[in-house]
C-alpha cells in the first residue's frame, strides 16, 4: 500500500500536470491536451505540455527540459495525465523514449482508448521493467479530456448545447431576437467555450434574426468552424460557414471523421430541441439572468415534451457559478429519463 507522503506527492505532481494541460487545452486538438511532470531523484522537477500537431508530445517536452537543465533522468518518476503513446504517428512513440531515458516510474491518470493504445503503452513500459500506476487524479483528468475521449470511444464530438435563458425560461422574445438575455461576464465565458470547441452549429433562423458572428473575441483562443443548419443569407456575418442540410447523426459522423473533438450548439429553441430530442446532447451549459419575457416569449425547447412526471428527462448537475448577475448551471444527461427523486 502506498504511504500517504507519498501518495500527497503523486498528487501534487499530477495536479502540476493537469495545469500544465490546461494551458494548452485550444492549441492540441485534434490530439489531446496532456500534461507531464519528470522528477528527477535530485528532486529537480521539469514540466511540459502537448504541442500543437506535429509538434511533441508532453512527455518529451519534459523530458528536453529536464536535459536543457542538465538533469539526469534515470531513475526519474514520471507523471502524466494520460497514457504514454506506443506507435509511430506524427511523433515517435513516448513510451519508447521514457524507457531510453531510463526512467525508473511512470504514474498515470487514465488509460488512452484510442486504439492505437489502448493499454499498450503501460504494457510496453511494463516489459521493459518501469513501474507503472495507474489512477491518480483519474476522475480530475477523465473531466479535463472528457471531449477527447468521447470522440475516441464514440469516433463522435462531444456536444455541448449551451442556452441562455431567462429566469422564467424564455430564449428569446416574440420576434424571435435574444441579444442580450445575458451580461458581459456570461458573454465572455461563452466565448471561452467557443475557443474550447473545434466546431459550433446554429440554426439558419438565429442567423437571420441575430446575425451573429460566432467568433471568440472576448477571450484569446481560435475561432471554432461555423456551421449553419440550413442556409445562411449571403451577407450573413457568419461567413464563411459550412451550410448543412443532412441529418444531425451525419453532421455528428462527418464532424467525428474530420477530427472535431467538441461540438458546440448554439442554436435557438429548434436546434437546441433537435439535438435534446435525438438525445445528442452529452453536456449541457445554460445562463440563466435575473430577467422575465413572460409567456410571450421564446422556451427553451419546441416539439413534444413529458406529459406527465413519469417521463420527465433528468440531468446531473455537474457545477454552477456565478457569471456577473448570471449564473451559470452545467448539466450532463442522465442515460435514462424514469430516473425519480
Amino acid at each position: 500500500m502506498m504511504a500517504n507522503d507519498e501518495m500527497n506527492n503523486d498528487e501534487r505532481s499530477m495536479k502540476m500536470a493537469i495545469n500544465a494541460a490546461s494551458d494548452v487545452r485550444r492549441r492540441t486538438s485534434p490530439n489531446p491536451w496532456v500534461g507531464c511532470v519528470v522528477r528527477c531523484v535530485d528532486g529537480r522537477t521539469f514540466v511540459g505540455a502537448t504541442e500543437p500537431p506535429g509538434g511533441r508530445h508532453a512527455e518529451i517536452v519534459a523530458l528536453d527540459a529536464a536535459r536543457a537543465a542538465s538533469a539526469d533522468v534515470r531513475g526519474a518518476t514520471v507523471f502524466t495525465t494520460l497514457e504514454p503513446c506506443s506507435h509511430h504517428g506524427r511523433t515517435g512513440p513516448c513510451a519508447k523514449a521514457l524507457i531510453e531515458a531510463g526512467v525508473a516510474r511512470v504514474v498515470t491518470a487514465i488509460e488512452d482508448p484510442d486504439t492505437n493504445v489502448a493499454g499498450r503503452g503501460h504494457t510496453m513500459l511494463r516489459d521493459a521493467g518501469v513501474v507503472v500506476d495507474v489512477g491518480c487524479l483519474a476522475d480530475e483528468v477523465g473531466e479535463q479530456l472528457l471531449p477527447y475521449l468521447h470522440h475516441r470511444r464514440t469516433g463522435r464530438p462531444f456536444v455541448v448545447l449551451k442556452m441562455a435563458t431567462t429566469i422564467d425560461g424564455r430564449t428569446a422574445a416574440a420576434d424571435g431576437t435574444s441579444r442580450w438575455i445575458t451580461g458581459d461576464t456570461a458573454r465572455t465565458a461563452v466565448h471561452a467555450l467557443r475557443a474550447d470547441s473545434d466546431a459550433i452549429v446554429v440554426g439558419a433562423g438565429t442567423v437571420r434574426a441575430d446575425d451573429p458572428e460566432l467568433t471568440t473575441r472576448l477571450v484569446d483562443g481560435p475561432s471554432p468552424r461555423r456551421i449553419v443548419l440550413g442556409r445562411a443569407p449571403a451577407d450573413a456575418r457568419v461567413h464563411p460557414c459550412t451550410e448543412w442540410t443532412d441529418s444531425l447523426d451525419a453532421l455528428l459522423d462527418r464532424l467525428g471523421a474530420d477530427g472535431v473533438l467538441q461540438l458546440m450548439v448554439e442554436g435557438g429553441a429548434t436546434v437546441a430541441s433537435s439535438f435534446h430530442e435525438a438525445g445528442l446532447v452529452n453536456r449541457y451549459v445554460v445562463h440563466v439572468a435575473p430577467a422575465f419575457l413572460g409567456d410571450r416569449g421564446r422556451p427553451m425547447f419546441t416539439g413534444s415534451s413529458a406529459s406527465t412526471m413519469d417521463d420527465i428527462r433528468r440531468g446531473r448537475l455537474v457545477s454552477t457559478r456565478v457569471l456577473g448577475d448570471d449564473i451559470e448551471i452545467v448539466i450532463d444527461p442522465r442515460p435514462t429519463n424514469k430516473e425519480h427523486t
